[in-house]
């Protein structure tokens, strides 16, 4: 793990970065750095793999909480909306974002039988990381340095780490993201549906019945994968979609609100307060005077 934080360290400091996150375009990983707690923060997690080097953060995704500590590492198989806080420091951190066309075509090698089965269907799942998979990320770093192996070197290397991500402790998850008709993949099918239009009204009996699945079954499964209900998913990626555009746009709080499926501005403001404990216009101008 040493090596692997000290390559970590040494992307931070050459950016510059004392603290915060990092997005690293030779390698497309994002590394993190805090040297005190943090408060809640509320984010979307795509599919990924998190290596905590140094500390510790709490993840919560709906009505499920867990902590990732120094040497574990988390992969998320669906996109979650979550919320974190950094609770043990100094924290080092890395993300290798998944790429689920590379694992599609990889997992027919792997057999499903091989796998242990996992009672828990949460999309998250935490385990030790294995030294395996500690190499293998720090030579993917040193592959990503220069132009001749970012090319040659790194697509086999990246291509490995999701091998091994098939063959390690998170491969029932992924494999039952990944098999055709499993629930895991349904439910993905609906997180992908409920995502590409945020301001249609969802009905889920609409969305249950398109993937082949009673209400009552969807209801049950889509809280067992993702730790929340449909509306309620919907309701907080609504919340984080307008949160990012009244930071990153002038847009007045009222078209952002009717741009995520609102039709009145004082409810969104009611319900976007209740999770980022400020106002809309309040967050932004904190934002502002940062």
């Amino acid at each position: 793990m040493t090596g692997l934080l000290d390559r970590a360290t040494a992307v931070l400091d050459k950016a510059g970065l004392p603290r915060g996150a990092l997005g690293h375009v030779e390698s497309g990983m994002h590394f993190l750095r805090f040297d005190a707690e943090t408060p809640q923060s509320a984010t979307v997690y795509r599919p990924l793999l998190c290596l905590v080097l140094q500390g510790a953060k709490l993840v919560s995704a709906g009505t499920r909480n867990l902590t990732v500590a120094e040497g574990q590492s988390l992969i998320v198989s669906h996109a979650l909306p979550v919320v974190s806080r950094i609770i043990e420091v100094p924290y080092v951190a890395l993300v290798f974002p998944l790429d689920l066309d590379l694992l599609r075509s990889l997992a027919p090698a792997v057999s499903p039988a091989r796998t242990t089965r996992r009672q828990d269907a949460f999309s998250i799942t935490l385990c030790q990381t294995d030294h395996g998979m500690e190499d293998a990320l720090a030579r993917y770093l040193d592959h990503c340095r220069d132009k001749p192996s970012r090319h040659l070197l790194a697509p086999i290397t990246r291509q490995e780490l999701h091998a091994r991500l098939l063959l390690g402790p998170h491969a029932d998850t992924l494999q039952r993201l990944l098999w055709n008709e499993t629930t895991a993949s349904r439910i993905f099918s609906a997180t992908r549906e409920i995502q590409s239009d945020l301001s249609r009204a969802l009905v889920v009996s609409d969305l249950a019945e398109r993937i082949g699945m009673s209400q009552s079954a969807f209801f049950e499964h889509f809280k067992a994968v993702t730790g929340t209900s449909p509306l309620q998913y919907q309701k907080d990626l609504r919340l984080l979609h307008a949160r990012d555009a009244l930071r990153t746009s002038g847009a007045k709080v009222s078209d952002v609100a009717f741009r995520v499926g609102y039709e009145s501005s004082a409810q969104f403001s009611r319900e976007y307060a209740r999770k980022f404990g400020l106002s809309p216009r309040q967050d932004r101008a904190a934002l502002a005077a940062e």
